[in-house]
């Protein structure tokens, strides 16, 4: 008898190449298949998601090839395949994420021993140095920078299971009502820091996350996009603004604005010396140009908030530590020392 999980994996393909194999590969070898997977093509030119029509053994009749004709992002692609299903958990898996046999079992574990949890992320390990963590669990700074938890540090140093700010999507498990009702992924994010923003969203509406240790999946990481790409430099750059102003309660946002600003600047001044003030400068000026959409739906988002700003407030980051090492805080444990120093942890 097949074990299976009622969850709906969602993998978002654009140009994935041999990636996209490997990951339904490694899907088809879970010990708890899931009972839906809709695959969504972005548009894509090296014919990479051709194989899934004719797809045979362990999923065969369960996956779904959506092809909206256009590039949509990653953003609104997960959210036109999380309204096509109706399991009650959807699983949101990158093309460059390959799960371990166990992975979407450790996932549905964790729905049983945290039935008050929306959201739930997945150990990243890297695929190209498995001794190393990719990451485990997002970090929100209290500045509005944010990044992958734990990234560089040694496999050995993973922390116990524990809620954490949000999950990566790279590798992420979403209850689907609430995923809904915050409003999905914002679209207008196209891609970079939806995963945080839309946890950042689902915690002003009083929801949690947990890192599941157990979960793990190798991740190559920025395969498509390029991690330190213009492209990647750009959306990243712009979102965090965006991200900032839109969800920061009103007493931290006035508080803490002096900061963000003072640390979009030293970002640039980092970003010229690297190559990247360009892209870098064109998200600023984009975030700013088209800030209106986003102070409305800062309005309609406090408007609903039901966490308070101190909350918030013990959410976050604060340490100075945390900004020049990249630590991960779990929120309901001490601080564990995680990452590479500012220039090599990837920011989201």
């Amino acid at each position: 008898m097949t074990t299976e999980a009622p969850v709906c994996v969602i993998v978002v393909n654009h140009n994935g190449g041999a990636l996209l194999s490997r990951c339904i590969d490694s899907l088809a070898a879970q010990t708890v298949l899931p009972r839906d997977v809709v695959v969504v093509d972005n548009l894509s030119t090296d014919g990479s998601a051709a194989f899934l029509e004719t797809l045979s053994g362990p999923l065969a009749g369960r996956v779904r090839l959506i092809a909206p004709g256009a590039n949509l992002g990653f953003a609104a692609a997960n959210n036109l395949a999380a309204g096509l299903t109706r399991e009650p958990w959807i699983a949101l898996l990158n093309p460059d994420a390959f799960p371990e046999p166990r992975w979407l079992e450790a996932l549905a574990d964790a729905t049983v021993r945290h039935p008050d949890v929306a959201m739930f992320g997945s150990t990243q390990i890297d695929a190209e140095s498995p001794g190393r963590l990719d990451g485990a669990g997002d970090v929100y700074h209290a500045s509005g920078l944010v990044w992958r938890g734990h990234h560089g540090a040694p496999v050995s140093e993973l922390p116990p299971e524990g809620e954490v700010f949000a999950p990566c999507a790279a590798a992420a498990l979403y209850r689907r009502d609430a995923f809904l009702a915050a409003g999905g992924f914002d679209e207008g994010f196209f891609c970079y820091c939806e995963d945080v923003d839309l946890g950042f969203r689902l915690r002003l509406a009083g929801e949690r996350c947990v890192q599941v240790a157990s979960a793990r999946v190798l991740h190559v990481g920025s395969a498509i996009t390029g991690r330190r790409s213009g492209f990647a430099t750009y959306h990243g750059t712009r979102n965090r603004v965006w991200m900032f102003v839109k969800n920061m309660p009103a007493p931290l946002l006035i508080g803490l604005l002096p900061v963000h600003l003072a640390v979009n600047g030293l970002m640039l001044a980092r970003g010229a010396v690297l190559g990247q003030g360009g892209p870098m400068l064109r998200g600023l000026r984009d975030a700013v140009r088209h800030i209106g959409p986003v102070l409305a739906e800062r309005r309609a988002i406090q408007a609903r908030r039901r966490l308070s700003a101190a909350g918030v407030a013990r959410a976050v980051d604060w340490s100075v530590t945390g900004l020049l090492a990249r630590r991960a805080r779990p929120l309901d444990g001490p601080s564990r020392r995680a990452a590479g120093p500012l220039p090599d942890a990837p920011m989201k």
